[in-house]
């Protein structure tokens, strides 16, 4: 595969601090936006040598589109990475691995997924502060890379409020697209623009505070968990007939731990649980999930 460099004069300037926000806490590390743009390599389609959209340019489009139309400032940048592609550069070519010098060593990463707040955008909801929140994945095995430049390249975005307590995000559809299809950045601006236009916030708040108004009992509580677990092992047939169930087996069970031991978002004493507490349960449990799977 051929790759471009993101800073063609060779400078790296300093960089800024990381800022290590555990909103994926799985096999990732974090990283600076500025480490992005000036030392990580940009991958191209192999046919004509065009360069892919840029995680570091999928970032600041998407920072500069919500200041831009929500008209507030955005703040706690977090970068997450995973699967490194390591490379050196030609002059190395005859080095062994552990004589390579920094200046001769080439790196980008395969998955990427940010996340920055809207401090302004805040309010307590049912006892805990929540304020808006943006969310990214870009994941370039996801793209056809051997093809030519004017193919489509697949990135994840979404909007939503986060539960400061414990850093679960709230993200509604009409709030997020797990599958933008575009072919240039103009493109993923055009689809990001459009998306944060057409989100009623003030409608998912309203929602959000209705939660703690529907409770469970114990047994329905019961029959959800057991009809996620069958989920997997449907027919296809039946499979179509129904939403599609984002979560794992191992994130079923991590639901069921933390309605015993949650102390942020209890059972109640006859063994119910609000809707409230049901949902950030389960969006406690798949934090710890990888970039993106699938």
């Amino acid at each position: 595969m051929e790759l471009l460099t993101a800073n063609q004069n060779g400078v790296m300037p300093e960089t800024t601090p990381v800022n290590d926000i555990r909103f994926i806490e799985a096999n990732t590390q974090a990283v600076s936006l500025d480490e992005l743009r000036n030392r990580h390599l940009i991958p191209v389609f192999i046919k004509d040598n065009t360069p892919t959209v840029s995680q570091a340019d999928f970032i600041g489009s998407s920072m500069e589109l919500v200041e831009q139309l929500s008209g507030e400032r955005t703040a706690n940048l977090g970068v997450r990475v995973s699967h490194p592609i390591k490379g050196r550069i030609f002059q190395a070519r005859n080095k062994k691995a552990s004589e390579l010098q920094e200046h001769e060593k080439t790196i980008y990463y395969e998955r990427m997924a940010f996340s920055f707040d809207i401090p302004a955008v805040s309010k307590t909801v049912n006892g805990k502060e929540v304020s808006l929140s943006v969310v990214g994945v870009k994941a370039y095995n996801q793209d056809n890379l051997y093809a030519f430049g004017n193919s489509l390249q697949r990135f994840k975005f979404g909007i939503g409020y986060k539960v400061k307590v414990c850093t679960n995000l709230c993200l509604f559809t009409d709030g997020t697209s797990l599958d933008i299809k575009v072919r240039s950045l103009e493109e993923l601006e055009d689809s990001i623009g459009k998306l944060i236009e057409g989100t009623n916030f003030n409608d998912q708040l309203r929602l959000l505070e209705s939660f703690d108004d529907y409770r469970l009992t114990q047994k329905q509580f019961a029959t959800l968990l057991g009809k996620c677990r069958m989920y997997n092992h449907l027919p296809k047939d039946l499979k179509r007939d129904i939403p599609e169930l984002l979560i794992s087996d191992s994130q079923v069970s991590m639901v069921t731990k933390s309605y015993y031991n949650d102390d942020r978002f209890p059972k109640d004493e006859d063994g119910g649980i609000s809707l409230w507490n049901l949902y950030n349960l389960y969006t406690d449990a798949v934090k710890s999930s990888y970039i993106v799977h699938g």
